[in-house]
């Protein structure tokens, strides 16, 4: 049991680095996002074991080659695209020329300005994206479970249950960063997601 929870609270890291991201570039993140999110990550991380767990050791190989190109590519794009568009902003912001009443307009939606859709976990299709890309290594886990014949469903559950909970601590931390990094919140974000993909090639590379 302690040792599933370890590899739970091991797993649950990328997952926790994106909500950390999210929280951080979404200025007033509603909790219905952040519940939503978090189930979907625990969901995933549940769901990957079990199938890692079926697929056997006959596709290990497969998966092994390409797990972690497939995550880097992924949060990568992502991240990378987000942090483009978060300097963009930033240059036309620079460039703009508002009057008085632009500027009170922009302010008044100030509470309204979020990440680029690229990185918004509130959109449905980036939310099973990043889902995927960070519950990918539980595929192998679940096929070291299959390998040294322990039980998967009750295993599964945990390590589902606890990355549903290590990432709404996640939203809830990132928030408080983005209220006193605003300005910088979403290439903030993108760069974490970034440099999570570059982790999670590296520790394989090494790894291999």
């Amino acid at each position: 049991m302690i040792s599933t929870v370890l590899i739970a609270l091991s797993l649950s890291m990328d997952a926790f680095a994106v909500s950390v991201s999210s929280g951080i570039c979404i200025r007033g993140l509603k909790p219905f996002h952040a519940v939503r999110a978090s189930i979907s990550f625990g969901f995933f991380q549940f769901l990957m074991p079990v199938l890692g767990w079926y697929l056997g050791s006959a596709f290990s190989v497969y998966i092994s080659a390409w797990d972690h190109w497939i995550a880097f590519v992924l949060l990568a794009f992502i991240g990378g695209k987000m942090f483009v568009e978060a300097l963009r902003k930033k240059a036309g912001n620079k460039q703009a020329d508002c009057g008085p009443c632009q500027n009170e307009a922009d302010n008044s939606k100030a509470g309204e300005r979020d990440c680029s859709e690229s990185a918004d976990i509130r959109s449905f299709k980036t939310l099973l994206v990043l889902s995927i890309a960070t519950s990918i290594d539980a595929l192998a886990v679940g096929l070291s479970f299959s390998v040294l014949g322990g039980g998967i469903w009750i295993n599964s559950g945990i390590i589902g249950g606890i990355t549903l909970a290590v990432c709404l601590t996640g939203f809830e931390f990132g928030r408080h960063i983005g209220l006193l990094f605003e300005k910088w919140a979403e290439a903030a974000g993108g760069l974490i997601l970034i440099g999570l993909g570059v982790k999670i090639l590296i520790e394989h590379l090494i790894a291999a």
